[in-house]
């Protein structure tokens, strides 16, 4: 009975270890269980990280520092796992005393918690061995979970790559259609003589939103991968095609609300999902994204590129009705991920990373100069 108490705290370990890594690697759905080590590990590691990184006055600096985050935090986590079920095992083999064969005969806590790890390892060094049958069995079923565990590594790394990629193609397709950093306002302003061609971007971006919301779900710590550029985020791009279906939806000559609304749905859908995996209640953004003033300039910019947007008292109530459904739920992530959200009306002018690299920026020639003022006359 006493080993049995005694081994409880090893087995509830390994349990909760397995459990786990069983819901983040291999169960395809959201899991809205509060309490899992993986929400912990992260709760206690991000926050620390994220005050660190509003320290940093230059956002070129916090954006590389915040970049590390994702794919450190998820080597971080595996070895979490990893220790919690060498741990564990070590606690089974101490708690019934598990005769071992050693060098100098001297046995430890510490030589069970090593035993464990090569066996968990599957390193096979011989020098520390279990006598009895109760050890070896426990050795048995370790080096079968390692070996099991190290596998469904391998395996998930690759997804959660392939997630990223894909995420990210799209994102750097919106640099020349809705600028960098991307905004509602300027992807519909570029599209002012091709509004045809907005049905068949929305659809592509439905589909876009559809496996956000799939992939950023099952595996959460994509949402803390950075994109390529420092301008551009997943979030800013989901809140551009947010932005963008709205005012379509409100009403814009020539163009069909349809399509505007299923992908508004999709990627409203996945924002409000988003935000309760990190717990981050809805709040309207303060001050507000979209002032009257502010609307007036946006009618105006769009105008002037043959874009018309509806106006009147109904139509602003509409837009603003729209906004309240995703605007606190957007707000709410970009606080907690540390990623901006654009404009409705860009306060400069949106530069577009493809027209711009490191060696012009840092040029003082007449090229650089050529090109900047080029760009200045340029309306793509």
């Amino acid at each position: 009975m006493m080993r049995i108490l005694v081994s409880f705290p090893g087995v509830a370990l390994i349990l909760v270890v397995l459990l786990d890594a069983f819901e983040a690697i291999v169960l395809p759905r959201r899991v809205t269980r509060q309490w899992r080590l993986t929400r912990l590990f992260y709760r206690m590691t991000w926050i620390p990280w994220a005050a660190f990184a509003r320290r940093r006055h230059s956002n070129r600096k916090r954006e590389a520092f915040l970049s590390f985050f994702g794919p450190l935090s998820l080597l971080m986590l595996l070895c979490v796992w990893a220790v919690g079920l060498i741990v564990g095992f070590a606690i089974l083999h101490w708690a019934f005393s598990s005769p071992l064969h050693v060098a100098n005969n001297q046995v430890s806590f510490g030589t069970y918690v090593y035993l464990s790890g090569t066996t968990f390892f599957t390193l096979g060094l011989g020098d520390v061995i279990p006598l009895a049958s109760t050890g070896r069995i426990f050795a048995v079923v370790e080096s079968g979970v390692g070996f099991g565990f190290l596998a469904l590594v391998i395996g998930y790394l690759p997804v959660i790559y392939q997630g990223f990629s894909r995420r990210e193609t799209n994102i750097s397709l919106l640099d020349s259609r809705a600028g960098s950093p991307p905004s509602g306002t300027e992807l519909l302003r570029r599209h002012g003589q091709q509004l045809e061609d907005l049905d068949r971007l929305l659809r592509e971006w439905e589909q876009w939103s559809a496996e956000i919301m799939e992939t950023h779900l099952s595996y959460p710590v994509l949402c803390y991968y950075r994109s390529q550029h420092d301008n551009q985020s997943w979030l800013a791009a989901l809140v551009t095609i947010l932005d963008a279906s709205a005012m379509i939806i409100v009403g814009i000559d020539g163009v069909s609300t349809r399509q505007a609304s299923l992908t508004f749905a999709i990627a409203r859908h996945a924002v409000v999902d988003l935000s309760q995996i990190f717990n981050t209640p809805p709040r309207p953004p303060v001050p507000d994204r979209l002032l009257p003033v502010d609307l007036a300039k946006l009618r105006a910019a769009l105008a002037a590129a043959g874009v018309n947007l509806r106006a009147g008292a109904e139509a602003d109530e509409k837009l603003s009705q729209l906004r309240r459904l995703y605007e606190p739920y957007v707000n709410a992530l970009a606080d907690y991920l540390l990623m901006p959200i654009p404009l409705w009306v860009p306060s400069t002018q949106i530069s577009d990373s493809w027209k711009t690299s490191a060696w012009e920026r840092i040029s003082t020639g007449t090229a650089s100069s050529s090109l900047k003022q080029s760009e200045d006359k340029e309306h793509f």
